[in-house]
């Protein structure tokens, strides 16, 4: 018995091990190009720098232009987080406590979110940024890319809200809490962990996208 675990533990460490090595290698590729001139990083890619470039890290490091892009990243990343948590939050926890006719169906209709991404629909939403007014601005970014972050961080949301203990609830109502106050000093509270997962989707989510802020924004201020 004893022979028969030390056997399956070696070969799930080699397992890990294989996996982060397929993690790590690109990883550490990245950090190793960043100290090669562009002749060498066409040639050698994947290689040990011959001569180290200390100063392209330097370069990065010591320019302002670098260091407002990554603060563009961030408030329009923040700004989408915090749209995302607030809406999906009372959303879901109507979704998961409430009923009422059409729930079921609303509840899908939004769901069908997560069939479309943005690009597929960057025209019409060019043109209702356009008329809001809201081009060349960090919401005109934040706002479309809240709104179809929306499907996921609902379906998230409400079904961690539904899994909250019933007897919970039976005793707010009880005691005379609302669903205002049930949701804002309960639910809340004890759903920490689902909402910094979906807080770090949307933000990763954010920071990662492309399209969006190239379509919004024409000043190069505001460029992430």
């Amino acid at each position: 018995m004893s022979k028969r675990f030390e056997v399956a533990t070696l070969y799930r460490t080699l397992f890990l091990v294989i996996v982060a090595a397929f993690v790590a290698l690109p990883l550490l590729a990245t950090v190793l190009g960043g100290f090669k001139s562009l002749g060498e990083l066409r040639t050698s890619p994947f290689g040990i720098p011959r001569v180290w470039e200390w100063q392209n890290y330097a370069d990065i490091l010591t320019s302002s232009r670098y260091w407002r892009l990554l603060g563009n990243s961030m408030v329009i990343s923040t700004i989408t987080v915090a749209i995302t948590l607030v809406c999906a939050s009372m959303a879901a926890f109507v979704f998961a406590h409430i009923t009422f006719f059409g729930s079921s169906m609303l509840l899908a209709y939004m769901t069908l979110g997560l069939l479309f991404p943005a690009a597929t629909a960057i025209l019409p939403l060019f043109i209702k940024v356009r008329d809001l007014g809201l081009l060349d601005s960090y919401f005109g970014v934040a706002l479309p890319q809240a709104a179809f972050g929306l499907a996921m961080a609902i379906l998230l949301l409400r079904r961690f809200f539904r899994d909250l203990p019933a007897e919970i609830f039976e005793a707010a109502v009880t005691d005379g809490c609302s669903y205002i106050g049930f949701f804002r000093h309960i639910t809340l509270p004890l759903s920490r962990p689902i909402i910094a997962t979906v807080g770090t989707i949307a933000f990763i989510g954010s920071w990662n996208a492309y399209l969006m802020p190239l379509v919004m924004l024409d000043s190069d201020s505001l460029y992430p």
